[in-house]
């Protein structure tokens, strides 16, 4: 949930805001490493937290996790490597490779280090069992329905790439090859429903229990939503563990032996973590609305184009002067990129929806909560802007985990 920059006792405040302007200028991302921890902590009554590092994939994010005892999901050749290089084991199931097909790099990557694959598309299966017969596999399931808080969220069901339609048929392919099947994993979108939560485990037990296969482990998948609204209301962990665990000890008692319980969150433990910092470079009225143009776009923070994600947004005034919360008026938050759809403040079909935001001038800073999930990492080079700078704050220390990129080497992959 939102938290004010003003009063909040997390190291995303107003002073190692100013500070950090002062020193990288605008736009940046400030990350508060304790944030992460405290998530992190939230989920330990699950055997084990693998982490979705597609949401945020910094390696000091990631060095950070493994110091709390998470494991990583990667899901290209790429994250592979930077798990690797954040100092994760290729052994001991510490990173699984999740994917709905090989690229010949990965599949590479996962036969030399022997790195337990979760498939998604029986192709896989042979391409993996030609070179690496007994490999460890999950499989992911498609339980034929999904769920999402936007359509492109959603990763079941017959609309949805994700997963392995015909369990049986890949069982089939499993016993051909000898792997060794390590578990099933079963996701269906990004948030929670209760009512289709309960679905998702009522198909986890049928799937399973009718696999003729002994298995060791099961994955929830991951989709925790986070509170991105004032006042919203949070997810019950413990009630939704419960959820879960009640498979668990049913197909621990169906096999007789211990059933792991893995879930796999990605937005759930660094969301909350992080700030997009920006600076006002223009403000114009258009009939009764003000559009406030900053100096972040959605090169740098693209969910609101792409989902009509909302983040709460905060004003800092450049001016030191006190802002009259009273005083408020229509305002559009735009970025300075060349389309229309730059735009933060739209609903999820892309309609402007002003927001009722303090008097804001140039030079003021406007703050983008809870943006570590699929915020930087999802940000690209579109109309030749650098990649901006990632600052962390652990315990009080200030770390520069990415400094912005330069044109020069922007453009230095084209010479």
């Amino acid at each position: 949930m939102p938290c004010s920059v003003f009063t909040t006792k997390s190291e995303l405040n107003k002073k190692n805001i100013l500070n950090s302007v002062s020193l990288y200028k605008t736009p940046l991302w400030i990350y508060d490493a304790n944030i992460i921890k405290n998530q992190v902590k939230k989920l330990n009554k699950f055997n084990v937290i693998r982490y979705a590092q597609k949401a945020c994939s910094n390696i000091h994010i990631l060095r950070l996790l493994k110091k709390y005892g998470v494991k990583i999901d990667a899901v290209s050749y790429g994250e592979i490597e930077r798990a690797l290089i954040s100092g994760f084991n290729s052994k001991n199931d510490e990173i699984v490779y999740t994917a709905d097909s090989f690229d010949e790099n990965s599949l590479n990557k996962v036969v030399s280090d022997n790195i337990t694959v979760n498939i998604g598309s029986i192709d896989m299966l042979h391409q993996l069992g030609n070179i690496s017969p007994n490999h460890r596999i999950w499989i992911r399931v498609n339980p034929k329905f999904g769920y999402g808080h936007h359509k492109k969220t959603n990763t079941g069901g017959e609309n949805s790439k994700h997963g392995i339609w015909d369990l049986q048929s890949a069982i089939k392919v499993v016993k051909v090859y000898n792997f060794k099947l390590v578990g099933i994993h079963m996701h269906i979108g990004s948030g929670v429903n209760y009512k289709n939560l309960k679905k998702v485990c009522e198909s986890m037990l049928s799937c399973v229990t009718s696999l003729n296969y002994d298995i060791s482990s099961i994955s929830a998948g991951g989709g925790i939503p986070i509170s991105y609204k004032l006042n919203q209301s949070c997810i019950n962990i413990d009630e939704y563990f419960t959820v879960w665990n009640t498979v668990q000890k049913k197909l621990t008692k169906f096999f007789n032996h211990p059933i792991t319980l893995e879930i796999e969150p990605g937005r759930f433990l660094v969301a909350e973590s992080c700030i997009l910092v920006a600076k006002v470079n223009a403000v114009k009225r258009i009939k009764d609305v003000y559009f406030v143009i900053t100096d972040a776009g959605f090169n740098d923070l693209v969910r609101p184009v792409m989902y009509g994600s909302y983040h709460h947004i905060s004003v800092i005034s450049n001016s030191c002067k006190l802002i009259n919360k009273k005083l408020k008026r229509k305002t559009v938050i735009a970025g300075p990129i060349c389309e229309s759809g730059d735009i933060f403040t739209q609903s999820n079909d892309g309609e402007v929806k002003p927001r009722l935001l303090p008097l804001i001038e140039i030079g003021d800073i406007i703050i983008f909560h809870d943006t570590g999930a699929y915020g930087s990492s999802m940000s690209s080079n579109y109309n030749s802007r650098p990649l901006i700078p990632e600052i962390l704050f652990n315990s009080g220390k200030c770390q520069i985990i990415r400094r912005r990129q330069t044109i020069s080497e922007m453009i230095s992959l084209e010479l």
